[in-house]
């Protein structure tokens, strides 16, 4: 029996003797943690448009720039957390919310754009690093066969911080706490997570120290490298575009991310318990054909209250994206989770480098339009994409113990 097997079996076996008390306190405080980052994060997308187009006063070019830097962490990321492999989870995320909380803090005190692409690179390193880790130990916790539904709730607990966060965000701005202030409450916030990270049971980890790159896992890897161009255009775009174009005020760009994490928390555990039903297939064709029909929106409709409708499902509808996490886990072992995971944000950051410069670029030399055109190109082309990915052999049944083998 080859290492993988036998990683499979120990990983299992340490599963399936997890008792129903240590998965609940498990499930719990890695909620809490996700919570403190949705919190943290929703406030950095909350405030960033803002924060980029009116206190640093960053160009179109500028802002591709600032983001292409931010996301190159993603790639470093993989080689990083393979690095760490063997170590439990639990105690890799409470190191990298530390990070997270030291570059959002440091954004508070940032002088010019130089000096604000290093403070991003500090914060963005630490969260790529871990944005795998609440979906493998997410799987690690979850019963056989309820996968999607714990990491629905996962994700509903993501939805609840971020709301928190902006609801407090918003009044305290209407208080007249400077934009700048707000960056420490965001901080605070991520160094909350890494205190709850340390609650969960650190038998979570990372079966060994290698790289898995394997042929059967190809079109999850085009998955992510897609959502990679086609998130990162709402990331770095679609905010600046209320802030720049229709010069949207902190007050509505908080208001509508409170909508939209009201609609995550609403929606996330009802698309977990989807994918269970129908299948990943059906729940990306959908959300692709729903993406390419918003962003045509952004290039063309002009009217601002359509503009923020537009902005809103964007955003909320990103929940959709879980499929791939489950699609991934009817196709590979547990042992190989985390760093087929990791490799995947490696893969989604390939992308999310390139796709910022060429928007900025586009943005300069031809007009905003043709940067969510381009959007549209690409969230059409992954529907092709999600076509291709399998029906399940039954609902809720998965099927990586058929292909655990090396293809």
């Amino acid at each position: 029996m080859g290492a993988t097997s036998l990683e499979t079996l120990e990983y299992e076996a340490l599963a399936a003797g997890m008792d129903a008390g240590k998965r609940r306190r498990g499930l719990f405080f890695l909620g809490a943690a996700v919570g403190a980052v949705g919190f943290a994060m929703t406030l950095q997308l909350g405030l960033n448009s803002n924060f980029v187009g009116e206190e640093m006063s960053l160009s179109g070019l500028q802002q591709g720039i600032l983001e292409t830097f931010r996301e190159s962490c993603g790639i470093f990321a993989f080689a990083l957390l393979a690095l760490m492999a063997g170590i439990a989870e639990p105690l890799i995320g409470a190191a990298m919310l530390l990070l997270l909380g030291a570059g959002l803090a440091w954004y508070a005190f940032v002088p010019d754009f130089y000096w604000l692409i290093v403070a991003s690179m500090v914060w963005s390193q630490g969260l790529h690093i871990w944005m795998p880790l609440p979906h493998s130990m997410g799987l690690a916790l979850a019963e056989r066969g309820r996968e999607g539904h714990r990491l629905g709730q996962i994700a509903a607990a993501g939805a609840v911080g971020s709301a928190s966060g902006l609801v407090l965000a918003l009044g305290l701005h209407l208080w007249g706490v400077h934009i700048r202030g707000l960056w420490i409450v965001a901080a605070a916030a991520a160094l909350l997570g890494a205190g709850s990270c340390l609650f969960i049971p650190r038998d979570i980890k990372a079966p060994g120290p290698r790289l898995v790159v394997r042929r059967k896992y190809g079109l999850y890897y085009l998955l992510v490298f897609l959502e990679g161009w086609r998130k990162q255009i709402f990331i770095a775009f679609a905010g600046y575009l209320l802030v720049k174009q229709y010069g949207t005020p902190l007050t509505t760009m908080l208001g509508l991310f409170i909508a939209i994490q009201a609609i995550g928390w609403f929606i996330a555990p009802r698309v977990g318990r989807l994918i269970d039903r129908v299948g990943e297939r059906r729940v990306l064709s959908m959300y692709y054909a729903s993406m390419t029909a918003i962003f045509i929106g952004y290039a063309f409709i002009q009217r601002p209250w359509v503009l923020y409708a537009l902005f809103v499902m964007d955003s909320a509808f990103f929940v959709c994206t879980m499929a791939m996490t489950s699609y991934l886990n009817r196709i590979a072992p547990p042992a190989e989770h985390t760093p087929t995971l990791s490799l995947g944000v490696a893969v989604n950051h390939v992308a999310a480098v390139l796709m910022p410069l060429l928007g900025g670029l586009l943005w300069k030399s031809a007009g905003y339009r043709w940067t969510f055109v381009l959007g549209a190109a690409v969230a059409a082309a992954s529907i092709g994409a999600a076509l291709a990915v399998p029906r399940r052999l039954e609902a809720g049944a998965p099927v990586a113990e058929e292909m655990a083998e090396p293809a």
